[in-house]
């Protein structure tokens, strides 16, 4: 009898190892290569479908394919051709103008030159005009120089046919505002640093991106862990039933074991069905993310690597200061404010603008004589305005701003506070989450090995299912918690790489290159 038993024992041990999950194997597949690089979201190889894909290649797929990236790179192109007509207003430009077969047969009232008489008088007559002009814009001093020349024909076909050339060879206008808002000269400020400001934008949105795809990736990380976890511990359970089944025959475990058994197998079988689901779910969303087919099977690895960063808090907020938006965009919300400060101040006083114009001009019967003995003209003007009592209007205005841009400068004073403080915390969270991943890592290698004796141990009667079961829970938290810590690891790196657009492995700026991106 005591033979029949031990050789029963014997196969459900042997059985027991042969349904128990072997050690971590890697299937020979064909994987794609890891970067870490400071251009592994410009250039890593595309990731392949229903295959392993790496964490770079995730962040590929969501910084070229993914709508956001899309959304991004439009904003920035919107950002780009405004700079362009910036650039081009500063040019001179070459306008054709003209009004040709204006025809005009209608009764006009007129008043006679010797008696005074008004009189209805017919007006028939045919109008060709072409003229040619260049004008250049002054931001120095915000006036407007333009050079043109014309021609003008006029067909009179009543009271008597004739006709006649109005020619303007060359003529040369300057219009000078005095006193005046000069809008070219603000312009030049804060125009290019618009367009550096829609440059940094576009990588931080990229980073942005890079941080969403991290997002996604690990929570199907996790979410495959958790069923990986429950199948492996409800095959794991089963097992266990199966010995204790027969050690309860025995009487080394009692029938409240047998039933917390029962029980630990009933709820893995629940947690099988919870987490498939959520594993499809995170599927769904990270397929959705980088627009990769519904039908797409990701694996997602799990790098256990963690690059030796050093980091200091000098050298961060230098590089953030240096490479992000905040400075800048600073800057712009400055030169904006202290504009609106000199446009109420030019609005408050008197206001003046000078017209000049100097030129050749001749009229006659024909094409020649139009052009003949050419006639100067010069005409200068002065307009002007002189407020003599507005209730304190423009004196209201000029406070205004003046308030308006004492506020902006206190509020800049306290954003700045903040970003250094967001920055300290940050690197305090980055470090501390590193620990994290190092603690968490051993964690999981001693409830791994906790759980392997104690299943040991529960094979040879020495421990309760009780002990059985608190050694599971602890393995299961253990490798969860490991896979949670990574993931808050790249979470950070990369808001430290979005807060500074400086890649601290590499230890480069991240660049783009926008000529090309302009070309596309």
């Amino acid at each position: 009898m005591k033979s029949d038993l031990a050789k029963r024992g014997i196969c459900l041990i042997a059985g027991l190892y042969a349904l128990l999950p072997a050690a971590a194997q890697t299937t020979p597949t064909t994987e794609l290569p890891v970067r870490r690089d400071s251009a592994a979201w410009i250039s890593p190889t595309r990731p392949q479908q229903a295959s392993h894909l790496t964490l770079d290649e995730a962040i590929y797929a969501a910084q070229t394919q993914s709508i956001a990236a899309m959304v991004a790179k439009y904003t920035f192109l919107s950002s780009y051709w405004s700079y362009r007509s910036y650039r081009a207003s500063r040019l001179p430009s070459l306008n054709l103008t003209g009004e040709v077969l204006s025809f005009d047969r209608s009764l006009r009232l007129l008043q006679d030159y010797d008696t005074g008489e008004m009189r209805y008088m017919e007006n028939y007559n045919l109008q060709n005009t072409l003229g040619l002009s260049i004008k250049q814009n002054i931001a120095l001093t915000g006036g407007t120089l333009r050079l043109y020349s014309s021609l003008n024909r006029l067909d009179q076909f009543a009271p008597k046919d004739s006709k006649s050339y109005y020619s303007q060879p060359i003529t040369l206008s300057y219009t000078q505002p005095l006193f005046a808002y000069n809008q070219f000269k603000w312009d030049k400020k804060i125009a290019p640093k618009e367009y550096e400001l829609a440059k940094r934008t576009y990588i931080e949105a990229m980073e942005d991106i890079t941080i969403q795809a991290v997002t996604y990736y690990f929570n199907l990380l996790l979410s495959k862990t958790k069923h990986t976890i429950a199948v492996k511990n409800y095959s794991n359970t089963k097992s266990l039933y199966a010995i204790a089944e027969q050690r309860l025959e025995l009487g080394s475990v009692t029938k409240d074991e047998l039933l917390q058994l029962q029980l630990r197998m009933l709820n893995d079988s629940l947690s099988i069905n919870d987490t498939a689901l959520a594993a499809r779910e995170s599927q769904m969303k990270l397929n959705s993310y980088l627009r990769f087919s519904e039908t797409t099977e990701i694996e997602p690895l799990l790098d256990d690597r963690i690059p030796p960063i050093e980091i200091d808090y000098a050298t961060v907020l230098d590089k953030a200061l240096a490479n992000s938006s905040f400075e800048i965009d600073n800057q712009i919300r400055q030169l904006n404010a202290e504009a609106a400060i000199a446009q109420a101040k030019s609005e408050r006083g008197a206001s003046a603008t000078i017209n000049a114009r100097f030129g050749l001009s001749q009229t006659g019967d024909d094409f020649r004589t139009a052009y003949s003995n050419l006639l100067d003209q010069e005409v200068v003007g002065l307009q002007f305005s002189i407020p003599i009592f507005d209730w304190g209007m423009g004196k209201g205005r000029v406070r205004m701003a003046k308030a308006k841009a004492e506020m902006l400068h206190n509020q800049i004073e306290q954003d700045q506070i903040d970003y250094r403080h967001a920055v300290y915390t940050l690197i305090e969270q980055f470090y501390n989450q590193r620990n994290q991943c190092a603690v968490a890592r051993k964690a999981r290698e001693v409830a791994d090995r906790r759980y392997a004796i104690a299943m040991e141990n529960f094979r040879r009667g020495t421990i309760s299912v009780t002990e059985m079961n608190t050694a599971q829970t602890e393995k299961d938290e253990a490798n969860q918690t490991y896979v949670s810590a990574m993931a808050a690891f790249w979470n950070y790196y990369y808001s430290l790489r979005r807060k500074t657009l400086y890649d601290f492995i590499s230890h480069t700026d991240i660049n783009v290159e926008f000529d090309k991106l302009i070309a596309e």
